[in-house]
């Protein structure tokens, strides 16, 4: 199996697996636990493939990618209440989700277009989208705000990819340290902090104060 088509089914099941765990933060039925699974394991996806024009998009295609999101719903329904700490889960396997899919995004948008900036903004779109649309859906606190780095690790990785393609690397290669690089990003982003300098500390002013 091609590198790329193992990380697009890695990406898939891997965040279809952190949408079911969100499920069982909320205490879901199994309907609920698919259905979350599915849509963050093919929210990014879908997002890349409507941008790029790549229609009908790869889970109508290839109707695998459902079967795929159901079976990690079903595993995380019957095993997520054995886990001292799902929410540890979550995060940790949303981390290898968005190492696998930023670069699998990122090469998409560089076949389809050749354009390294428009591989930068799919592979970044392909490895946050589905959690946003996970913590929206379940009711979370969104991920994109969260203090610690997120969006810069996909981009991050997938900024190693199109530089590692682009100087002539093998798609292994590149591929690897892609995924190598968003997955150093972000765990050490959970492990140990890792911030980016933020704007101003003050408080936004009411709406009613300013008009």
């Amino acid at each position: 199996m091609p590198i790329l088509e193992i990380l697009d089914y890695a990406g898939v099941a891997v965040f279809a697996a952190t949408g079911a765990l969100s499920a069982s933060r909320k205490q879901l039925d199994i309907i609920g636990y698919i259905f979350l699974a599915s849509v963050t394991g093919i929210g990014g996806g879908t997002l890349r493939d409507v941008i790029l024009g790549a229609t009908p998009v790869f889970w109508v295609k290839n109707p695998i990618y459902l079967v795929v999101c159901c079976c990690a719903g079903l595993l995380v329904f019957f095993s997520a209440r054995r886990m001292e700490s799902r929410y540890k889960f979550l995060v940790w396997l949303d981390a290898i989700g968005l190492s696998a899919y930023c670069v699998m995004g990122a090469a998409k948008g560089l076949s389809a277009t050749g354009s390294p900036i428009v591989a930068l903004v799919t592979g970044m779109l392909t490895a946050t989208f589905g959690g946003i649309l996970r913590d929206l859906l379940a009711g979370e606190p969104s991920v994109l705000l969260r203090p610690e780095i997120y969006v810069t690790a996909a981009l991050a990785g997938s900024g190693v990819f199109t530089a590692a393609t682009y100087f002539g690397a093998s798609l292994l290669i590149a591929s690897s340290l892609g995924v190598v690089t968003a997955f150093a990003v972000r765990g050490g982003a959970l492990k140990y902090g890792w911030t980016l300098p933020t704007g101003d500390s003050r408080p936004g002013r009411h709406p009613d104060d300013v008009m």
